[in-house]
């Protein structure tokens, strides 16, 4: 079997969502020693910070301020940091290749094709859409760029930031009608707008989109050799009209290298170094698992990836915090 820019894509975002539910498993078991359902201690698991964002912003704005590295969710700051440094050198790769919720919107987009259903709205329909994001993001940002020091360690340091990851678990475990309401929503919309999470409402791939905006690694198009037959817009899950650039900036942009798998002439698309230098199209993937690989063995020697809270303490603040 040929291996494709989508068929190596799909496996790596496979083996991050098996690695995901393995991270959940081992967090219940933590959970089950925190509330007395067992004696047998398991650690919590470092990685289950990564779905803490709003928190790893903050612990990044203490970071900045004071140099001292948040010891709330040491390995969602690490996670946090390395994903945006995988943005800025590999594009949007996160969002192509590691994100869970990116999975299941590029599998119900796929979905949605196959029922004709999926559709780019007009542009003057698009463009407010894929808007959104970016005002979402610019709300989350607004609380935290203007909370003093004092109000923000006092978060930091609190049992509900503490518990977060606790509480996040409870929501995918348990939601509410209103949750499972909206949910349904999203997926209904997902298959008709093609991408619709991804393009319209994230605003976490909208910060990863400005860091990628500005970053040394394109999609180039040949136009000498170009055919204009417009399969890699098709092809193209963020809906971008390659067929019409030169160099793909877009902060859309998710390196998934599909455009170019999708190509029928040999070489017409690349990824490319500050537009000169030509490299595999394999190396967004493979770069974005070297990046999460070497956060992971530098957090553990430099003691930013595991709560140094001991035992007994970490299971109070998790009885007053989430329990």
């Amino acid at each position: 079997m040929k291996i494709t820019p989508a068929r190596f894509r799909l496996a790596v975002q496979a083996g991050f969502a098996l690695f995901c539910l393995y991270v959940g498993y081992r967090f219940v078991l933590f959970l089950d020693w925190v509330s007395g359902r067992t004696e047998l201690f398991t650690p919590k698991p470092g990685a289950v910070e990564g779905f803490l964002p709003i928190s790893a912003l903050l612990g990044l704005r203490k970071f900045l301020a004071t140099g001292l590295w948040d010891r709330a969710h040491p390995a969602g700051l690490t996670i946090f940091l390395a994903i945006l440094a995988m943005a800025f050198l590999l594009r949007k790769g996160f969002c192509g290749y590691v994100c869970p919720v990116g999975l299941l919107s590029g599998l119900l987009e796929r979905a949605g094709r196959r029922l004709g259903l999926a559709k780019v709205p007009p542009r003057f329909i698009d463009l407010p859409l894929r808007s959104l994001k970016f005002l979402f993001l610019g709300a989350f940002l607004f609380p935290v760029l203007t909370m003093d020091g004092r109000s923000l360690d006092a978060f930091l340091r609190s049992p509900f930031n503490v518990t977060s990851d606790a509480r996040m678990l409870d929501f995918f475990l348990s939601p509410s009608a209103t949750a499972l309401l909206v949910i349904g929503v999203l997926i209904a919309l997902s298959l008709v707008i093609r991408n619709f999470w991804c393009r319209c409402l994230c605003p976490y791939g909208a910060l990863l989109g400005l860091a990628a905006w500005v970053g040394p690694v394109h999609v180039t198009r040949d136009a000498d050799t170009c055919v204009g037959c417009g399969k890699c817009t098709a092809r193209c899950p963020a809906a971008i009209e390659v067929e019409k650039k030169e160099t793909v900036t877009s902060p859309e942009c998710m390196g998934c290298a599909e455009c170019i798998g999708a190509c029928p002439v040999r070489g017409c698309l690349a990824f490319t170094v500050l537009g000169r230098k030509r490299i595999p199209w394999a190396s967004v993937g493979a770069g974005v698992i070297l990046v999460l690989l070497i956060a992971r063995i530098w957090a553990g020697y430099a003691g930013n990836w595991d709560s140094a809270m001991p035992q007994e303490m970490l299971r109070r603040f998790y009885t007053l915090g989430a329990m």
